[in-house]
């Protein structure tokens, strides 16, 4: 014991390195006192070297030694039984009573006669380390919240600006007017818009404008009374009123013809609405937002949209860029879709091969966020390995120049469309009538002329 104390006092060496390493170093005599005590160790516990030396190991309590508290007789301490203690994260007490996170090591010190003098600890504190996990955390969690809002995942300069446009509009109820190319978000982003705002615990009502013939949709937005009509068996309100208080989504505005525009112009002016059949004025409290993929104004220019109703819905306008011009979103979106599918699936994948990933940065999207979730679905039912391959990718998007010259062409004639051929496409598209309609380059409204026409339900 004195051989070890002597040599730590009188070897300058010995001093300086104690006195120059980082880590905090303490050593112990063979009874577990603590002889000597390095600055960082003082730095460390809040006990200096004076008030220290002289005192057990135990005043220290560490939490993890040889898979237990630190004991009280030096004689029950592994470290004299197997020599060592492996770099271990555990709990000391510090001085002013909390708890510290380290990690320590040990060491037994033998003299030239192999006998055991004394023990030599190191201990390294981690609780900057901790805290730098912690930011390290917190500042991913914050990127998570920037490049996602309402379930829209973006991380673009085009979409932050689309955020900045939704979080302002929490500020008032001003008629939205949310414009962008068929699959680019604007169901999500009326969600976004509901969700951060006053009426968020009211209700969120959704009606697609172009998948309802004129007399249901006047029917569905403003109910009816009972024998308003043949089949009116009785009273019901209709989608205004059930979102009083709330918000409603009309999608697809575009597609409303002279009539409904009427109507809902005088909803939007006077916030009031009468059911069908029924003289009643009834007045309701709700935010509209409303949502095309169509130019209103040019619609407007050609008359097809009433003005006055176009700058009434267009009070607060969010234009919704397509997907070809924020492709460095694409490699978020992907992840999504693939942890989408993982959830729902048997199939398991772990990502997507770089020449997958590169096809999907060509492609120009003409169906944009929704053919990109459908594409990558489909490479779901290929996919044989854990990894989406280029092969597993519809042939649009792994051939688009050989699929190009086969398509029709834009402005080219189409064969005539046939109830039977409408059925198929139909049943093709999950009875999608937006989809249909781009498929035979047809509006929407033309397709449910088609169906209203042919007796074909909306519905299947």
């Amino acid at each position: 014991m004195k051989d070890i104390e002597f040599e730590i006092k009188n070897n300058e060496f010995v001093k300086l390195l104690l006195e120059s390493i980082g880590d905090g170093i303490f050593v112990l005599d063979t009874h577990g006192m603590i002889i000597a005590w390095n600055p960082a160790m003082e730095k460390i516990t809040g006990y200096s070297a004076d008030e220290i030396k002289g005192q057990p190991c135990k005043i220290l309590n560490f939490n993890q030694c040889f898979d237990k508290d630190c004991p009280i007789d030096m004689k029950d301490c592994g470290i004299l039984t197997y020599g060592k203690v492996e770099p271990t994260e555990c709990l000391l007490s510090h001085k002013e009573g909390h708890a510290l996170s380290v990690t320590k090591n040990a060491r037994v010190i033998k003299n030239g006669q192999n006998k055991i003098i004394g023990i030599v600890e190191v201990v390294t504190d981690l609780t900057e380390l901790k805290n730098a996990r912690l930011k390290m955390e917190e500042a991913t969690r914050r990127l998570g919240e920037l490049n996602r809002l309402g379930g829209i995942i973006a991380k673009s300069q085009v979409m932050q600006n689309v955020f900045t446009f939704i979080k302002a509009s929490a500020a008032s109820d001003a008629t939205i007017l949310i414009q962008g190319e068929t699959g680019t978000g604007k169901e999500l982003v009326a969600g976004a818009i509901h969700s951060i705002g006053e009426r968020r615990d009211k209700p969120l009502i959704t009606i697609n404008c172009s998948a309802l013939s004129e007399s249901l949709l006047e029917s569905e937005l403003f109910g009816h009374i009972k024998g308003a009509f043949t089949g009116a068996g009785q009273d019901r309100i209709g989608r205004f009123e059930q979102a009083d208080g709330g918000t409603i989504f009309l999608d697809e505005i575009g597609e409303i013809t002279p009539y409904i525009q009427v109507k809902l112009l005088r909803v939007l002016q006077q916030k009031e609405i009468e059911r069908v059949g029924e003289s009643r004025k009834r007045k309701i409290d709700i935010r509209i937002i409303a949502a095309t993929n169509k130019d209103l104004k040019s619609r407007v220019d050609s008359g097809y949209f009433r003005e006055d109703l176009y700058y009434r819905l267009k009070v607060f306008p969010i234009y919704l860029p397509p997907l070809r011009n924020r492709k460095e979103d694409i490699p978020l979106l992907v992840n999504h879709f693939v942890k989408t599918n993982n959830e729902k699936s048997a199939i398991k994948v772990k990502g997507i091969a770089k020449i997958a990933l590169k096809a999907f940065m060509d492609y120009a999207w003409p169906g944009n966020i929704r053919e990109l979730a459908n594409a990558i679905e489909h490479a779901f039912v290929l996919c044989s390995n854990r990894q989406i391959d280029i092969a597993d990718l519809p042939i649009e998007i792994r051939e688009p120049d050989i699929i190009s010259k086969s398509v029709v062409q834009e402005g080219d004639p189409i064969s005539p469309l046939t109830r039977e051929k409408l059925m198929d496409l139909l049943h093709d598209s999950q009875w999608n009538k937006a989809e249909v309609a781009r498929r035979v380059r047809l509006s929407r409204a033309s397709i449910w002329k088609y169906m209203k026409k042919w007796d074909i339900p909306l519905q299947p």
